[in-house]
C-alpha cells in the first residue's frame, strides 16, 4: 500500500484513469461488435452504417493512447474487408 502522500495520490489517480480508459475501450469493442454483428445479418447497408460509425471511435482510441495505430490500422481493414466480400 501507498505510505506516502504522493503516493497516494498517484494511486487515486491511476485508479481513476484505468476505470476511464477501460469505459473507452469497451466503448469502442461495442462498435466493432455492432459491426460483425451486421456483417452475420447479411445487411450490407447496415454494416457499412456500422462501420462508418465505428472507425472514429477505433481512431480515438488510438489517439488516447488505448490501442496502437497498427493494431487500429489492421482492424479497420479487416472489418472492411468484410463488407466488402459481402453479396
Amino acid at each position: 500500500m501507498a505510505n506516502s502522500a504522493s503516493a497516494r495520490k498517484r494511486a487515486r489517480q491511476s485508479e481513476k484513469r484505468r476505470l476511464h480508459n477501460q469505459a473507452l475501450r469497451s466503448r469502442m469493442r461495442t462498435y466493432v461488435k455492432a459491426v460483425n454483428a451486421a456483417v452475420a445479418s447479411g445487411d450490407k447497408d447496415s454494416a457499412s452504417a456500422a462501420f462508418k460509425e465505428a472507425v472514429p471511435h477505433i481512431d480515438s482510441a488510438v489517439s488516447k493512447g488505448l490501442i496502437h495505430k497498427n493494431k487500429a490500422s489492421r482492424s479497420k481493414s479487416r472489418l472492411n474487408a468484410h463488407i466488402k466480400s459481402m453479396a
